[in-house]
């Protein structure tokens, strides 16, 4: 398990090419994303590493509800209560009256190259192909920032899904971006700030116009769904994921 302290009270924790984060205020803390299914036992070893609990999530955010970032989000609820949080045009793919991911022939289609397929081969074992599913998953409860650790504000970028949503925790200057932005993946030959290849899109068009609004949020840290957090101009950083885009 690979875990690295962000700030003083934020955590982000790897699991199987894919990232969720831990913000502590006391004994509470607040999750953001939930890793493949397959990734439970790493998630709940994050969680021990930082000296807590399970229990002490207060709640779980979502950046979107595709199945490598909603694999724990059940255990939780089932066995600790654990809200799972999204904006309101997320819930749908949540509870799986709407599907706004790419299919398993999309990634295979292309893991003819010899890291695509290892990747494909390790998240098939954690579980990409299970279809994701949170019955339990709510809408916000208003607007601006959550009653919650670390005092996270939803920022609504949509493109990856509908709901697609980034979190600010302004007091650390992070903003913890889900898929809205990512700095690299196993189908990328770049690194640094980028969108995900086109294929994971819902709307590409949108999911560019988000990078603008990315931008002009107050935070120099990045901590993306996929790749290495990033430091440095966050508006310098959603130019240049523009600038990328064919």
């Amino acid at each position: 398990m690979s875990i690295v302290r962000l700030a003083r009270d934020v955590f982000c924790a790897e699991g199987t090419a894919v990232n969720w984060v831990l913000v502590r205020d006391g004994r509470e803390l607040t999750l953001i994303d939930a890793g493949y299914p397959g990734d439970l036992e790493t998630l709940l070893a994050s969680i021990a590493a930082i000296g807590h609990r399970p229990e002490d999530v207060r709640a779980a955010l979502v950046t979107h509800a595709h199945v490598d970032h909603v694999g724990g989000l059940n255990h939780l609820h089932e066995h600790f209560g654990t809200p799972a949080l999204m904006h309101a045009d997320e819930v749908p793919n949540a509870t799986g009256e709407r599907h706004e991911s790419a299919t398993t022939a999309d990634v295979l289609t292309r893991a003819w190259r010899p890291a695509v397929l290892r990747w494909s081969l390790a998240i098939s074992r954690a579980g990409a192909t299970q279809p994701p599913f949170v019955a339990h998953a709510e809408p916000f409860p208003g607007e601006g920032p959550l009653d919650l650790p670390g005092g996270p504000v939803p920022v609504h970028l949509p493109g990856h899904t509908s709901g697609s949503t980034a979190y600010l925790l302004p007091e650390a200057g992070v903003v913890v971006t889900g898929d809205a932005l990512v700095t690299g993946h196993p189908l990328s030959n770049r690194s640094g700030p980028q969108l995900l290849p086109e294929f994971f899109d819902h709307d590409r068009p949108a999911a560019r116009d988000s990078l603008q609004r990315l931008g002009r949020l107050e935070a120099d840290l990045v901590v993306p769904g996929h790749g290495l957090p990033w430091r440095g101009d966050l508006a310098a950083a959603a130019e240049r994921a523009a600038r990328l885009v064919p």
